[in-house]
């Protein structure tokens, strides 16, 4: 077990001039945002801070189904939202042998759609939202490790060691941190919650392009034997395009596997023949990402910190969205009444909302994970495309 009272020490004392706030939020994507919104309406002192310079570009499919649309809708936040997106009337899936099913996320008449939209414009709109709400945010900030308190009770995080532009050490207290701080989390790696699986392990690699031929309101997600590929049309007529594979010696050159993928695929060279790459390709993984339930009292985890999946479902934001939700009512609980299991509580509530559709990804992933997975997938849809169609309304949250 790791010793994290001698690792970080005891010492819980704030540099800064201003009132500690009541919950310390790492990281400002969807989670983090939505975290820090819901808390800052209710009235509590939020401080989020992120290592990135915002607005920043993030590797990401760029889609958001109906059902997190439906959330953002909820919280008040989708307008802006969807001036900038593209909508998306469901998915395009095709794999071998040119097999292809389109399914509909639901009646267009209804306005069952989702969104295409470049994270680094999402992103900005949500932790904007938080800020107009009254949280406070600093980019360019980096997280160095939690605060840990040894008291009579055990262990508890009392907020975290952080390092500003200033290159300056800081330890900003808080009653309460939240870690939504990614896949490669500081606080959840350092506290020994987290941690890569051996399967599967995949990595991923992007880019946006202009001129992409034949695009439509769809989403698209082309399954091959050992990769598979995602297409989603954005605004100003940029295409976003990625690659998922476990072939981990295949990213030693990210420029040289995204084209090659792009080329050889006979549903996308002709697409994409006279397209023009736009800015850098860049790349991530292993994707995969468990979370331990050893969480310490003053500690919640949120977005990817708390565990995260493939992208192939495209669940990643609305777990983040939702999951940030969550945290905030689980951390408004413990402000309210000083109850310091919080975090088993949160565990909780994420088992209930995200069990089945954990479960659905897990088996989902499996599928496209192997061989005779592909093959059979495709024959299922050559023989009952239906199936895949309900599949398609599943993943795309519309039951929510």
């Amino acid at each position: 077990m790791l010793d994290v009272a001698s690792t970080f020490g005891l010492a819980v004392r704030s540099t800064m001039n201003e009132t500690p706030p009541d919950v310390l939020i790492a990281g400002a994507g969807p989670a983090g945002s939505v975290a820090a919104l819901v808390l800052a309406r209710a009235g509590a002192r939020v401080q989020v801070i992120d290592r990135a310079r915002f607005p920043r570009d993030k590797l990401c499919g760029d889609t958001i189904n109906p059902g997190t649309l439906a959330m953002l809708r909820r919280l008040g936040v989708s307008t802006e939202v969807e001036r900038r997106g593209v909508q998306l009337r469901g998915m395009l899936v095709s794999g071998l042998c040119g097999v292809s099913v389109q399914g509909d996320y639901g009646p267009s008449v209804i306005g069952t759609y989702g969104l295409a939209i470049r994270r680094r414009e999402l992103d900005m709109i949500l932790v904007t939202a938080a800020v107009d709400a009254g949280a406070k945010f600093d980019d360019e900030v980096t997280v160095r490790g939690p605060l840990v308190d040894d008291g009579p009770d055990g262990l508890r995080i009392r907020g975290l060691r952080v390092m500003g532009r200033g290159k300056r050490d800081l330890r900003v207290p808080a009653r309460l941190t939240i870690a939504a701080d990614g896949r490669r989390s500081i606080v959840a790696t350092a506290l020994g919650m987290s941690h890569h699986p051996s399967r599967p392990r995949r990595w991923v690699v992007g880019g946006y392009f202009e001129d992409v031929k034949d695009l439509s309101s769809y989403g698209e997600m082309h399954v091959r034997r050992d990769h598979f590929l995602g297409v989603a049309p954005l605004p100003e007529q940029l295409t976003n395009a990625c690659v998922v594979s476990a072939a981990r010696d295949r990213f030693a050159n990210p420029y040289a596997l995204l084209q090659t993928a792009i080329t050889t695929d006979s549903s996308l060279r002709d697409r994409f023949a006279g397209a023009r790459l736009v800015g850098p390709v860049a790349s991530m993984g292993p994707l995969a990402v468990d979370a331990t339930r050893a969480e310490l009292p003053g500690l919640l985890l949120a977005g990817d910190a708390a565990g995260f999946i493939d992208p192939i479902t495209g669940d990643g934001i609305r777990f983040a969205v939702r999951g940030g939700e969550l945290a905030a009512r689980t951390a408004l609980d413990m402000l309210a009444t000083d109850r310091w299991d919080a975090h088993t509580r949160l565990a909780q509530l994420r088992d209930a909302e995200f069990g089945p559709k954990w479960r659905f990804n897990r088996a989902v992933r499996v599928l496209v994970g192997s061989r005779w997975g592909v093959q059979a997938g495709t024959l299922g849809a050559l023989i009952a495309p239906g199936v895949l169609r309900r599949v398609i309304r599943y993943a795309g949250d519309t039951h929510l």
